[in-house]
C-alpha cells in the first residue's frame, strides 16, 4: 500500500480521559483494560511520524450532551450497559471529555454521539476540505467505534489502515474476531508496519 502523507490523517477514536484516566468516568467505576491503557503510547509515534511528513491528526471524541438538570442525553441501551455514567461524564469542555495528554493536541477534534465518527459529525467535511482520502485508524473499542467508523469510511470510498495493535477492546477475543471480520473493508497493519509505510512514502 502506498501512503501519501499529505493526503493522510491518523484518526483516533475515543482516546479520552473519561475512558483512560484513573479519574475519568470509567476509571472511577473500575472499568478498563490494560490493552486500552497502552494505546496512547503505541499510537503516538504514528501520529508524530505522519505529522513530520506533512500529515494530519484528527481526534474523534465520544460526547454525552448535557440535558435538563445536567443529566446526559444517553441512549437507553448505553445506559443499561454503563449505568455508572452520569452528569458531567463525557461533557464537552470537561476534563473527562478531553483527549489524553499523551496525544494532545489534535489538529482537528470531532465530537461524536454514536459509534461511528462519521455519524452526524463534521468529519467528512474536514476530510474533503483538507484533501484527505486515507485514514490510519486506532482507538477504542475495536468492535464498536473503530469498526463502525471503518465501515462508514469504506462506504465513502475513503481508504483506511486499521492499526491492529493500536486498537483495543475490553476482551481480547472480541478484538481478534473484529480484526478478522474487517479484513474485507480495510488494510490491517501493526503500528510498526504503519511507521514503515510512512517512512517509505515519497
Amino acid at each position: 500500500m502506498n501512503v501519501d502523507p499529505k493526503r493522510t490523517a491518523v484518526l483516533t477514536i475515543d482516546l479520552q480521559n473519561d475512558f483512560l484516566h484513573p479519574r475519568g468516568a470509567y476509571g472511577r467505576a473500575g472499568q478498563g483494560a490494560d490493552a486500552i491503557r497502552a494505546l496512547p503510547a503505541r499510537v503516538g509515534p504514528v501520529v508524530e511520524a505522519l505529522r513530520a511528513r506533512g500529515g494530519t491528526y484528527i481526534s474523534a471524541q465520544f460526547t454525552l450532551v448535557p440535558g435538563p438538570g445536567g443529566e446526559p442525553l444517553i441512549a437507553p441501551h448505553l445506559k443499561a450497559l454503563r449505568p455508572f455514567l452520569g452528569a458531567g461524564d463525557f461533557a464537552p469542555g470537561s476534563f473527562g471529555h478531553a483527549l489524553v495528554d499523551d496525544l494532545a493536541p489534535a489538529d482537528y477534534t470531532v465530537e461524536k454521539v454514536a459509534y461511528s465518527a462519521f455519524y452526524q459529525t463534521r468529519l467528512e467535511y474536514i476530510l474533503r476540505a483538507v484533501g484527505i482520502d486515507c485514514l490510519i485508524v486506532g482507538g477504542i473499542v475495536t468492535n464498536g467505534g473503530v469498526a463502525s467508523t471503518l465501515r462508514d469510511a469504506h462506504l465513502r470510498n475513503i481508504e483506511t489502515v486499521m492499526l491492529s495493535d493500536g486498537c483495543a477492546a475490553f476482551r481480547e477475543d472480541v478484538h481478534d474476531a473484529t480484526l478478522l471480520s474487517l479484513g474485507t473493508v480495510t488494510h490491517v497493519h501493526t503500528c510498526a508496519e504503519a511507521l514503515a509505510m510512512i517512512g517509505d512514502a515519497a
